[in-house]
This record gives structure tokens, sequence and C-alpha cells, in this order.
């Protein structure tokens, strides 16, 4: 393999950006955005830290963060699997990118900024339409959003109800892979449930 080593030699490959997709570059929401944001219930959030890398994947039931003003988002931390990750990140080291989806449309819309963690009662109070609040809360402050190119998801026909989730390895099955003697069965029986248990 030959290793690409140089900004130059990438250029090279290449054809400048077109000027479109440099200029869909804000800086904070705009009515659009805010709209489009408010209809996502579905974000990746990828972190940086001294360990790595990390990409989780979040959702909410209505959207799945809050706008507190044009240049802040709310992200709530339910509860799930506590290996805190992304947290851990965040904690040492601020920068963060998100990216929103929403069922049955071809754009994204993609959040570039930094953010902080914090269990203050004011903004866990803000997620109290709940039986269950986060522990924490990412206050999330956007350095840039743009909306991404369709291209991506009408390659992969991502929205086109080509199902084949059946057919795919289960949680079990991941686990029984190191584990011979793993019960993959009777764990992946009691593992939808337990997420709906724990889903808050």
């Amino acid at each position: 393999m030959n290793k690409i080593s140089s900004l130059s030699e990438l250029a090279e490959l290449y054809e400048k950006a077109i000027q479109g997709a440099l200029d869909k570059v804000q800086s904070q929401l705009t009515p659009r955005y805010r709209e489009w944001l408010e209809a996502s219930r579905f974000v990746v959030l990828s972190t940086v830290g001294p360990q790595g890398t990390d990409a989780s994947p979040r959702g909410d039931i209505g959207p799945v963060v809050q706008i507190q003003d044009d240049h802040t988002l709310l992200l709530p931390d339910w509860r799930g699997n506590n290996r805190l990750d992304s947290l851990r990140n965040i904690v040492e080291d601020g920068r963060v990118s998100l990216m929103f989806m929403v069922p049955g449309s071809n754009n994204v819309v993609r959040v570039n900024g930094t953010a902080q963690l914090t269990a203050d009662e004011d903004y866990i109070a803000r997620f109290v339409d709940r039986d269950n609040q986060p522990r924490s809360v990412i206050v999330i402050r956007i350095g840039e959003i743009y909306f991404q190119c369709a291209k991506a998801i009408m390659r992969s026909q991502l929205w086109e109800g080509n199902d084949v989730g059946a057919s795919l390895p289960t949680a079990g099955d991941f686990i029984k892979e190191y584990n011979a003697d793993f019960d993959a069965e009777g764990y992946d029986r009691g593992y939808e449930a337990y997420a709906k248990e724990r889903m808050w």
C-alpha cells in the first residue's frame, strides 16, 4: 500500500471544493437549521480524548437535543451501559462533532464545536417530562453547522425499506463469539426487555 503522507499529495487527487460547499457553513443556528434539529430524534456524538476517539449513537422519543439558544445545544445523557467513553472524553477534551439524521430525509446536519458536562439541577430539570432524569447533560457550543450532501444516504438506500436486520448477528451472537459457553438465545430473549427498562 502506498500511503498518502502529505497534504499536497492529497490535494493532487481531488478537485477544489465547490464554493457552495464552503459557503453553506454557519456559525450558529438559523431558523431552518433550528427547524431541522427539532425534527431529529437521532444523533451520532463523536468525541476525542487521551484514549482515542469514540462515536456514540444517541436517540430520544422527541427532539434528541434541546436548543438553549442559537449557539447552544443540550443533550441529556440517558441511562446506558455506564462505559462513559464519550463523557470521559468530553471531560478531558471538549471537542465534539455531531451528525443528526431524520428518517426519510436524505440530508444530514453536522455540528462541530465544544462541549462541557453538567449535573446542575436547573439543567437536569429541563428534562422533567419523564419519570427518569438524566445523570448529566452535555452542553454543546456550536462552532459550525452545515448540511451534508445527500449522496451518501441516497447511495446506501438507507431509507428504501431494504431491511436486512433479521439476518444479522444479535447482541448475544457477538458475546458468544468470544465466550463459547454463553447462552446467546437466552440473552437475546431478555435483551429487548432489559433495553426498554433502562431506556431512560
